[in-house]
């Protein structure tokens, strides 16, 4: 990491709302000129092995950009632990801007409302939540639709 980089952190976990959040926060890197940093948090039970956790975020950036993007520099982050800290720890100054799916009420993320209290509350940057609109894929509908 370079000492004066500008960083837009997103959280992605394959929901409508953090594949939205994905969108703008790679548009925000590009109009800034930012590092890309997608984190995907897993906690310690999980049983998401790193590979499927990487294979995760490839359908996360295939459903919300068709790819990986190539107008920016991507650093993504699969780290194991809490969204809400993991997220705030990979801020690394007041320059940059977090983002974070809003989640709907019809489908309810079971973290989610701690995740954005948490940032919220701890990012020493601007906290952005996104909502999808009412209809949208998910990365998990794209990993499903993947033949094997």
């Amino acid at each position: 990491m370079e000492p004066n980089e500008t960083h837009v952190v997103v959280g992605v976990d394959g929901s409508p709302d953090s594949l939205a959040a994905l969108r703008r926060a790679a548009m925000e890197a590009a109009v800034r000129g930012a590092v890309l940093v997608p984190v995907l948090a897993r906690r310690p039970s999980d049983a998401v092995p790193a590979r499927a956790a990487g294979m995760l975020l490839d359908a996360a950036f295939d459903a919300a950009l068709g790819g990986w993007p190539g107008d920016v520099l991507v650093r993504p982050a699969v780290v194991t632990g809490a969204a809400g800290p993991a997220l705030v720890a990979a801020v690394t100054g007041p320059a940059d801007l977090l983002l974070l799916g809003t989640p709907h009420r019809h489908w309810p993320h079971p973290h989610g409302d701690h995740t954005a209290r948490h940032c919220r509350g701890h990012a020493p940057c601007p906290v952005l939540t996104v909502a999808a609109p009412t209809t949208g894929t998910t990365a998990a509908n794209s990993l499903a639709k993947t033949p094997s």
